[in-house]
């Protein structure tokens, strides 16, 4: 089970104006966030900036949208282990994430939807708290170790070693075995850190230009059930 992104552009399958609102759940938010209070005024307009600047690129918007929705899908499934945890916070602990596996989401430039059994008012406080800990400074929450990069990293480290060690020694089994699983343990030792940078400097952005605008309950164009947290665009 993985908290994962996907980018989908205009002729994308999800049709996210039809949903099938069998239990429509809707409140207006307002972003609380504000980036000038955390000296964070730089960033904030970072993406806005290169929106307009670069607004001729197809599909720039929605590509930076998807970055700032990824990681709120990543503080949002936190802020949910944390609350649903038997864990007691001290004064010395007071930094430590906890994990609800059995919480997932999935990304889009529209929003994201969130699997598993969750509450919606623990989902609405959860998602409004994720934006402002987020903008306020608390990076590290858009990281999270089961996001789909860090799978795709693993997979793609591991058949470039695995290509690599094959070309380089000679052609004769045990040499290949070897080098086989020289390449799958360096892999495996390389590939977490590694997709936390992705994640960090690639797949996710900080969400500056999000507004929530409601939470829905919904399927997904596979029919599975979940919550879909819809947000827009703001400079």
């Amino acid at each position: 089970m993985n908290t994962s992104a996907s980018f989908q552009s205009g002729s994308s399958p999800f049709d996210f104006f039809n949903f099938d609102l069998t239990v429509p759940i809707s409140e207006n938010f307002t972003n609380v966030a504000d980036p000038t209070a955390a000296g964070n005024f730089s960033q904030s307009t970072q993406d806005a900036d290169l929106l307009r600047q670069l607004s001729f690129i197809p599909g720039l918007k929605e590509i930076l949208l998807l970055r700032q929705v990824h990681a709120l899908e990543h503080a949002t499934v936190w802020l949910l282990g944390e609350s649903n945890s038997t864990f007691t916070q001290t004064r010395d602990a007071k930094n430590i994430q906890v994990d609800n596996e059995l919480l997932s989401g999935l990304s889009t430039e529209q929003g994201f939807y969130l699997y598993g059994e969750v509450n919606i008012s623990d989902l609405r406080r959860a998602v409004t708290l994720a934006l402002h800990r987020l903008t306020s400074g608390e990076w590290d929450l858009a990281i999270h170790p089961r996001c789909g990069t860090n799978l795709s990293v693993a997979m793609l480290l591991t058949a470039g070693l695995a290509m690599g060690v094959h070309l380089l020694l000679p052609f004769r089994p045990i040499e290949q075995l070897i080098g086989l699983g020289l390449a799958a343990t360096t892999a495996a030792e390389l590939s977490p850190d590694l997709g936390f940078m992705a994640q960090r400097y690639i797949t996710t952005a900080i969400p500056f230009n999000l507004k929530i605008e409601q939470i829905i309950r919904t399927r997904d164009v596979w029919g599975r059930e979940a919550h879909f947290v819809k947000v827009n665009w703001q400079e």
